[in-house]
């Protein structure tokens, strides 16, 4: 065996996932070796230059809160920052950025290569390298052998993946990429169930001949906003606007002339495509009844040609895609930089993964990102950070970190994952949390930073950075629940409001609870408010007024989640990890027995969440385990 080096670590594929499980276990003391194809392309937005949305903002601000990297890099890679949803409560606000996809590489680059303990190596894994029944090494495609203690695929679309440009089929991972072979093949005969999936991309088209006269225009929000509770993170790159417009009924009619030679319609895809962002053809078969579909032009960086074509991906052939693409509202002298694609890869089925993601059949193994069954940047690069941390806890001989659905999007994900697995690409919403008003991105900080703190992962400074904030907000709501307002000096802000007036003085909390007011709207009427507004430091001044203002609004709320939560919470510690032979408990249904024999959930909270297995399932396992 011809042995180049050893390490603790060996991470395998530098997307999204990748880079965020090599950053975080070598920042934690773990000897690291990223093994990539492209040393220059690490976090590669493959898709849509865009981090964040709905839910999906959530879990980067929770990757930032615990000490990762996509926040930042985000932030400083930021040309147009959103935040979505602000019509609707806080439960759904989700931070939304367009980014400048060469820089956001390059400063993924740039932060791993200045961190210790970090290896790396451009090349392809073919082959792992067993020990018994843990996994020991990995191979690569010239005979490399890297000795380690732990392995994390995280390959994404590259596990035998092919493109389709109609009826051309194109081997590879993403366009001009070659695909990875041999560890599916060596998983499968190893007793790993394997499947196919399928994504897509649209076209990326040339700036200088988009009429942007007919387009509208759609700016990000004003003043400066980040995804890192780190101040001074922000870009400084210019800021862009994206642009919308519509298909039209001849743009739906030269998509469909192109569905006989369609991938998607004869039978050659058989992968399970997403749900939530389909193809423009899926489109025009699933909405039948829609005259048009809304498209949004997103730049792909500050000085970039590129444009991003958002709501049209397909897999239909080039000539069809050109022709359909002249017929939209200000694309018809528009030149294709590349075409749309669809491309299918290999995933593993996700319940057979432990909540801490290594694998149950092969010990040391984990599975990170796309090769899960997820779709997403962001949803990758958390698996990833997980899979990391509990790669460096476990060859250190500590508890693993798991956080529950209760504490983070990011146990809502993998939980989803490991029990109920995945029938098509997951992707985050806000309605797959139960408790989505206590998951909110304002406060991922304060759930998740001292998880952080405890492991290593947060600094002194930025701890610092974060107890400030708490005690400033602290001192807000202090403030707000004491003081009170005379309704003479009030009723005129009250009428110019809408609302009503006070016949007698009451506490600014009760005021601020008002749909129709905010906290800052008293801040120019209260001196002393306006004095503590003024002490607070101007980096986090508006991250203190929104948090204490949705803590104040919604109290009586997020109580009541809360106490639900800790009801729930108490399932989660009636431990039956290995405790029982399911298929010989005949009081349990024939499908609770075969889906409990094949998750083989680790809590009475897991296992009630496995889909087949009915409350009456759940009471016999109680009645079994004397509760």
């Amino acid at each position: 065996m011809n042995i180049l080096n050893e390490y603790d670590i060996v991470v395998v594929g530098g997307g999204h996932a990748g880079c965020e499980a090599a950053a975080v276990s070598a920042k934690l003391g773990s000897k690291v070796l990223l093994v990539s194809m492209d040393l220059n392309r690490f976090a590669q937005m493959s898709c849509n230059p865009a981090v964040g949305g709905i839910a999906k903002g959530q879990i980067v601000r929770e990757i930032d809160a615990l000490g990762g990297n996509m926040g930042i890099i985000t932030d400083l890679s930021t040309i147009q920052f959103r935040m979505l949803n602000l019509s609707k409560g806080p439960a759904m606000w989700s931070p939304r950025a367009q980014c400048d996809k060469i820089k956001f590489s390059a400063n993924w680059k740039k932060t791993l290569e200045g961190i210790k303990n970090l290896d790396f190596w451009q090349g392809t894994v073919v082959k792992l390298v067993f020990d018994g029944d843990s996994v020991c090494g990995v191979e690569t495609e010239i005979g490399v052998v890297f000795k380690c203690k732990s392995v994390i695929l995280t390959n994404g679309t590259f596990l035998n993946g092919l493109m389709h440009f109609g009826a051309s089929k194109v081997s590879g991972g993403r366009i001009s990429e070659p695909p990875s072979f041999g560890i599916t093949e060596q998983l499968t005969s190893a007793g790993f169930k394997a499947g196919r999936m399928k994504t897509g991309t649209p076209v990326r088209i040339d700036k200088r001949t988009i009429d942007f006269s007919k387009l509208q225009k759609q700016e990000g929000d004003e003043g400066e906003n980040q995804f890192s509770f780190l101040p001074n993170t922000r870009s400084g790159l210019k800021q862009l606007p994206c642009y919308i417009t519509y298909t039209n009924s001849k743009v739906h009619e030269i998509i469909k002339s192109g569905f006989g030679d369609s991938p998607l319609f004869d039978g050659t895809i058989k992968g399970l495509g997403p749900r939530y962002c389909p193809s423009i053809e899926t489109k025009l078969v699933t909405f039948a009844d829609k005259e048009q579909h809304q498209l949004f032009l997103e730049p792909e960086g500050e000085d970039s040609l590129e444009y991003y074509l958002n709501g049209f991906s397909s897999s239909l052939n080039w000539q069809v895609q050109n022709d359909a693409i002249h017929c939209i509202p200000g694309l018809e002298q528009v030149k294709i930089l590349k075409p749309g694609y669809a491309i299918e890869y290999d995933y593993f089925d996700p319940t057979q993964l432990n909540s801490t993601l290594e694998t149950k059949l092969i010990g040391n193994l984990y599975f990170a990102g796309q090769i899960n069954g997820t779709t997403g940047y962001e949803e990758a690069g958390a698996q990833g950070l997980m899979a990391g941390i509990n790669a460096h806890l476990k060859i250190n001989g500590k508890d693993a970190l798991i956080l529950s659905r209760n504490e983070a999007y990011i146990g809502v994900l993998i939980d989803d994952l490991v029990t109920k697995g995945v029938d098509e690409p997951y992707r985050m919403f806000t309605s797959r949390a139960e408790y989505r008003l206590l998951l909110r991105q304002d406060n991922a900080d304060e759930r998740l930073t001292p998880i952080g703190y405890r492991l290593g992962l947060v600094s002194e400074s930025r701890h610092e950075i974060f107890l400030k904030k708490l005690e400033f907000r602290n001192r807000v709501m202090d403030f707000c629940k004491s003081y009170s307002m005379k309704a003479d000096l009030l009723n005129d802000l009250l009428i110019e409001k809408s609302t009503a007036v006070l016949n007698h003085g009451t506490k600014l909390d009760s005021l601020i609870m008002r749909p129709q007011l905010s906290i800052f709207d008293f801040i120019p009427v209260i001196p002393r408010f306006e004095k503590l507004y003024n002490s607070i430091d101007i980096d986090i001044r508006k991250e203190v007024m929104e948090s204490s203002e949705i803590l104040i609004k919604y109290s009586g709320y997020i109580d009541r989640e809360s106490s639900v939560a800790d009801k729930y919470r108490r399932l989660e510690g009636i431990v039956i990890d290995k405790k029982f032979s399911y298929q010989q408990l005949v009081s349990l249904s024939t499908e609770a027995r075969q889906k409990l024999e094949k998750v083989q959930p680790k809590t009475i909270g897991q296992a009630s969440r496995i889909p087949g297995v009915s409350p009456s399932d759940i009471n016999v396992l109680l009645v079994l385990l004397g509760r």
